[in-house]
């Protein structure tokens, strides 16, 4: 599948951590790997590396592609980006990291052809696939989480000795770019309004995600209506389902606090719904994901159970960061988006919700209908502050709510700006902590995402972790 680029030039576009780990692949191919990048910075490090560079405006000029034999994008450049459209146009292949790891895989160059197990959904992916792959360590069997989840696929074939088995969490953008994978099984966890702008529609987003339904098992998670309607449009040979609750024939589920599996036996417990980390209805959903992909290739209940109950939850997901004169403070960063935030919310009962950021065209208006009875207020900040104020005042009336954007203080109904996001943050915990009272939780779920104030979520996660730190006891239920 890979000789007809040997000896050939293959354009790399997009210089990040996937472009850069296709350079030794490509060249243990024969193939001669050329970089393209909107940053002179990228370029210059590639050549600096003795590799060829291209700009973007060079490729687009008549001919210039046609010494291609391949275009291997990096996932987050859009399938309208002009150098792919010409590309597309000359009839020159384009594909992603991942379409091209496949292949890689499938010609043995690096040994034994693995098995994939794939993750994709708008949330949990990432808790998701760290779970599959505490399962697999419990159990014994080689394996290594990689793909979204930072570690690329070309680099986990590459290790020494290498992996039997690829934990591997795939987003949309990745998905859309390898039409040709064939996971031994795929779980979609859930579809929401996420990315629309780079895929054209919730359609188009939940046609991508349905290619992890395509190899010997699919999962899909029956409690997301279209997560649950991707199941008969599944092209993978069994296709099952998970829920929270009592699973029927054929679906893993929730019984008396215990996860059960039907679908791969007649009915056996997998573990105890209070050694799921992180605690709720979202961390117990991952889990049963994780579940299916590792009985799909039968690993057995114990070693489900000794995986999950190994497994912690990673930074910023749902994690604890500290408790202050009975208030819960929690940072979930990584809900960056309205449907991660809902999940986050409906896990406590009484809620101080610190959030915003760049909505990318999503709604909060179920979000917020579906949650209003959790939340006790609401301190906001960033680009759409105002679209989140909006909605609370619609379907929330009676939560107090706090814009931090603009002015010089902090009260109800008037705005706040700081220059330097930290100091933000900083002020939006002590408001958040000033509505809490014991037994509440000020959870940071921005429903957002963050690269309109911060470097990324982690960043502000890190920032919420440090305001809550500098709090004191009196910072506690003193509203202002």
């Amino acid at each position: 599948m890979l000789e007809f680029l040997r000896g050939r030039d293959v354009l790399v576009a997009g210089w990040g951590v996937s472009g850069r780990s296709l350079i030794e692949p490509l060249q243990d191919i024969g193939a001669r790997p050329v970089v393209t990048d909107g940053g002179e910075k990228a370029l210059a490090e590639a050549a600096e590396l003795g590799l060829g560079t291209a700009t973007c405006d060079d490729l687009l000029k008549p001919d210039a592609l046609q010494r291609f034999a391949l275009v291997i994008t990096s996932p987050g450049w859009r399938p309208d980006s002009p150098v792919l459209v010409s590309a597309v146009t000359e009839g020159i292949p384009v594909w992603g990291d991942v379409e091209f790891a496949w292949w890689v895989d499938q010609a043995r160059i690096y040994g034994p052809v693995r098995k994939w197990l794939v993750v994709t959904g708008t949330n949990g992916k990432t808790t998701t696939t760290q779970m599959t792959h505490s399962i697999l360590r419990a159990a014994g069997i080689p394996s290594v989480a990689c793909g979204n989840i930072g570690l690329p696929i070309l680099d986990a074939l590459r290790r020494n000795p290498g992996p039997q088995i690829l934990a591997v969490e795939l987003s949309s953008f990745q998905l859309h770019w390898a039409p040709s994978v064939r996971p031994e099984a795929g779980v979609v966890l859930n579809v929401a309004e996420d990315h629309l702008d780079w895929h054209g529609g919730l359609d188009a987003y939940a046609a991508a995600k349905a290619r992890a339904l395509t190899g010997r098992v699919g999962v899909v998670g029956l409690d997301d209506a279209v997560a649950s309607a991707l199941a008969r449009k599944s092209k993978a040979r069994r296709t099952v389902g998970f829920r929270i609750g009592v699973p029927a024939d054929g679906e893993l589920g929730v019984v008396d606090g215990k996860l059960l599996d039907r679908a791969f036996t007649k009915a056996a417990i997998l573990a105890e719904v209070g050694d799921i980390s992180p605690q709720g209805p979202a961390g117990v959903a991952d889990a049963l994901a994780a579940a299916a992909l590792t009985r799909s290739i039968d690993v057995a209940p114990q070693f489900v159970k000794e995986g999950l109950q190994e497994h912690k939850v990673g930074p910023h997901r749902a994690a604890f960061v500290r408790e202050l004169s009975g208030v819960q403070f929690v940072d979930d960063s990584k809900a960056t988006n309205p449907h991660a935030a809902r999940s986050s919310i409906l896990a406590h009962p009484a809620v101080i919700w610190v959030a915003g950021g760049q909505l990318k065209g999503a709604s909060v208006e179920d979000l917020i209908e579906e949650c209003r009875e959790h939340l006790v207020a609401a301190v906001l900040f960033g680009q759409d502050a105002a679209v989140i104020a909006a909605a609370l005042a619609r379907h929330a009336p009676d939560v107090p709510v706090v814009e931090l954007n603009s002015g010089d203080d902090a009260r109800m109904g008037d705005a706040f700006t700081e220059i330097e996001p930290e100091a933000v943050m900083a002020r939006a915990v002590r408001v958040a902590a000033g509505f809490a009272h014991r037994g509440d939780t000020v959870l940071l779920a921005p429903a957002a995402a963050s690269l309109d104030m911060f470097a990324d979520y982690t960043h502000r996660g890190r920032s919420f972790a440090v305001a809550v730190q500098a709090l004191d006891e009196k910072d506690i239920g003193r509203t202002e």
